[in-house]
């Protein structure tokens, strides 16, 4: 569990990323979780982006996939949302206390 300080500090490193992935009509597929599950663990921070053509809105595919990934919904704002879950591997960020 993240505190607001710690969302803040996340939120502020989400502005500088670009969103690279976008959830559209095909929704959210293992083959999504998947990828998605890898790539946390590579970078610890993504930005993800609902398409108007998703049955899910931001909040609820944020919440949706944060649940399959074991990963904290940082933020949602608008269509993009943010998603964090530290790497077992390879830690990049340090968070504040």
């Amino acid at each position: 569990m993240l505190t607001s300080k710690q969302r803040a500090y996340l939120r502020s490193m989400a502005t500088n990323y670009d969103t690279i992935y976008q959830i559209g009509k095909g929704g959210i597929s293992d083959m999504m979780v998947t990828q998605l599950d890898a790539t946390l663990e590579a970078r610890e921070l993504i930005k993800l982006r609902t398409l108007d053509a998703c049955e899910y809105g931001p909040r609820e595919a944020a919440d949706i996939l944060s649940e399959r990934l074991g990963a904290d919904v940082v933020g949602v704002l608008g269509t993009k949302f943010i998603l964090y879950r530290e790497s077992k591997k390879k830690k990049r960020i340090e968070l504040p206390r």
